[in-house]
């Protein structure tokens, strides 16, 4: 499940191998922008914003967003395209395929950043300002904790694993109001932490135990003993997204 930590570790590897080389191929299947190639181009740079990133070239921007499951595939040619390919670049023997993008758009470069202009500080990016989003977290007290957290106009990059994660070591529950959060600006910067920590692996871990059976507190546990206290993890997946949670640990 993409994050901010996932499109940023996307975003640094498509820089390593596309950035300063020209394209030998630019072939765009969504019918909107099917007739762009941008064969023949520099690509100058790739960066992320959230859990957007940019692919940009010339006068043009590769906009894309992984949504819950796209991704990017970077290799030598032989990386594999199939009907899920909704955009293939070629450069020097470098093949990178966004596949199930869940956006995809070639936007005028100079104007890229409309796309991201309602997202609050991004927790990957140099805009990151903990008091700015603590001040944004706690401009509406009443409102559940994790519906904040989602919120990408509150602070940018937190997906439901890591949403579910901080309450946990917040030691709230999801539904409890953002105003029971003693310090706002803690838990904002328990958030850039957590994402910070991830940036160069696929597969994160937030109790700092790397095995793959411990590396979450409670995200994608229901039923099992809670490391803390030892009580079973409780669920709900009757909303839009799965919370998680110990019954005894968080209030």
């Amino acid at each position: 499940m993409p994050e901010g930590d996932t499109v940023w570790h996307t975003a640094a590897v498509l820089r390593q191998h596309l950035a300063g080389r020209t394209l030998t191929r630019c072939d765009v299947r969504v019918p909107r922008f099917a007739t762009v190639d941008l064969t023949g181009q520099v690509v100058d740079e790739v960066i992320s914003r959230g859990k957007h990133l940019f692919i940009r070239v010339g006068r043009a921007s590769i906009h894309s967003h992984l949504k819950m499951d796209g991704s990017w595939r970077v290799g030598n040619r032989p990386v594999r395209v199939d009907h899920r390919a909704r955009i293939i670049l070629e450069a020097n023997g470098i093949r990178a395929v966004g596949v199930d993008l869940g956006v995809l758009e070639i936007v005028a470069r100079d104007r890229d950043g409309d796309a991201v202009a309602h997202l609050g500080p991004d927790l990957m990016g140099e805009d990151w300002d903990p008091a700015r989003a603590a001040a944004n977290l706690s401009s509406r007290p009443d409102r559940p904790i994790a519906e904040a957290l989602l919120d990408q106009r509150v602070l940018a990059g937190i997906g439901n694993v890591y949403c579910n994660e901080l309450c946990f070591v917040s030691g709230h529950l999801p539904t409890a109001p953002v105003g029971a959060v003693a310090d706002p600006r803690r838990l904002a910067s328990r958030a850039r932490d957590m994402l910070w920590a991830n940036r160069f692996r696929w597969n994160r871990c937030t109790t700092g135990d790397t095995r793959a059976d411990r590396r979450l507190w409670v995200y994608g546990r229901a039923g099992q003993p809670c490391r803390r206290c030892g009580a079973r993890i409780d669920y709900d997946d009757t909303g839009d997204r799965v919370a998680y949670w110990c019954p005894s640990c968080q209030r």
